[in-house]
């Protein structure tokens, strides 16, 4: 469904189960990375954009400290207590919801509980960050419901500890970072030291196609938080090894990695290979960006993809497919996964004029070597969340 359908689904659910229209409606769309592979928590550069996907969210107040929230694809409702804030082990979708109610709570006053639901179109474990457009759409809701003036990025700090002390996951802010900043036509440029966000117009010769391997996509597992560990590790081993003050892999060069790589544990140092090698990827895209040089771009993309395969090691056969198959597609720039990794979606650089061609290439040599399809999408460059009523 498109963004208009799911709204108006969602509004006839949300009369369907509460008997009357919602007060308050917001939406914020998911992501995509286009370069700067786990470097947000490294404190280094960026490159993503909103897409033309995403979730809505539909709340009205209620009189007492209640709270009844509606997963409109499942049905399923959830019930919690405004005063009694922690996560659920059953339909732990609603633990992003309840961990942004309990961030609102820091800034203002909640005195009434509230019935809400939400429904969105953004495929679940694809790696296209669904769990941030719910933090993101049911915080801009909730504060105008409450009447909270809660900054941008005290918003997205929100969702980024929701994820972290109610989901389990210990994410960076690039998602709901994304999720906000995003302009039709341009790319978010991130810069997770300073905090300042920027946008890149990418220019209308150029669309992504979103390819969804249809594995499985979990960060809840351990791998996330192990690779997060070992990058901190390696900040740490050149905090005591460089003359120079280091307090992220921001301050590594690949040219200090090669000097004292083999003095690091090898796990640590492989890691900090593709974060250092990630941000050096994302400063030379943004002179190719501003040349026009979509080709080199593409071509950085194709890099990324190759040191995630064999530095970090978040990538997957699957994915692997996608980019192979994309190798070979005349007219196709660059592909790389997305997000994460571990499954999800790789995102494919292309012209639109060859949008129809690379889509039936792609699919018909993953179906080929994976044994089943693919779920392959146009993906544009968005406008970011917003508050709808």
């Amino acid at each position: 469904m498109d963004n208009a359908a799911v709204y108006d689904e969602l509004i006839q659910i949300f009369k369907d189960r509460f008997g009357s229209s919602p007060a308050h409606s917001a939406y914020a769309p998911g992501r995509v990375e286009v370069l700067g592979n786990h470097t947000d928590y490294n404190e280094g550069l960026v490159l993503s954009a909103a897409i033309n996907f995403g979730t809505f969210f539909a709340v009205s107040p209620r009189e007492d400290r209640t709270c009844r929230l509606v997963a409109g694809d499942l049905g399923h409702q959830v019930t919690f207590d405004l005063d009694r804030l922690e996560p659920i082990t059953s339909d732990t979708w609603a633990n992003y919801v309840i961990g942004v109610v309990a961030g609102l709570q820091m800034h203002g006053e909640t005195p009434m509980g509230f019935d809400a639901a939400f429904l969105g179109n953004i495929p679940l474990g694809a790696g296209l960050s669904s769990s941030a457009a719910l933090e993101i759409c049911s915080g801009l809701a909730l504060s105008a419901l409450y009447g909270l003036d809660v900054s941008t990025l005290d918003l997205a700090r929100i969702g980024q500890a929701a994820e972290h002390e109610f989901a389990g996951v210990k994410c960076g802010l690039l998602d709901q970072i994304s999720s906000l900043y995003g302009k039709r036509n341009q790319l978010v440029v991130s810069d997770f030291r300073t905090l300042e966000i920027s946008n890149d117009p990418l220019g209308d010769e150029a669309c992504f196609l979103m390819c969804n391997t249809r594995a499985k996509h979990t960060l809840t597992d351990g791998a996330y938080n192990e690779r997060r560990a070992s990058c901190e590790a390696a900040a740490s081993f050149f905090a005591d090894t460089l003359d120079h003050p280091v307090t992220a892999l921001r301050d590594v060069s690949s040219g200090e990695l090669a000097r004292h790589r083999d003095a690091m544990d090898p796990l640590a140092a492989s890691r900090a290979a593709h974060v250092i090698g990630e941000t050096e990827r994302v400063n030379a895209a943004d002179e190719l960006l501003e040349k026009g040089d979509l080709a080199g771009f593409g071509a950085l993309m194709f890099d990324s993809h190759e040191s995630s395969r064999h530095n970090f090691a978040n990538s997957c056969p699957e994915l692997d497919a996608i980019v192979d198959a994309a190798r070979k597609v005349p007219g196709i720039l660059g592909a790389r996964l997305s997000g994460g990794g571990f499954g999800g979606s790789a995102v494919v650089l292309l012209h639109p004029r060859d949008v129809e061609h690379a889509r039936q290439a792609i699919a018909r040599d993953y179906k080929q070597t994976m044994g089943h399809p693919c779920d392959i999408r146009v993906i544009t460059p968005s406008d970011g969340a917003r508050v709808l009523t």
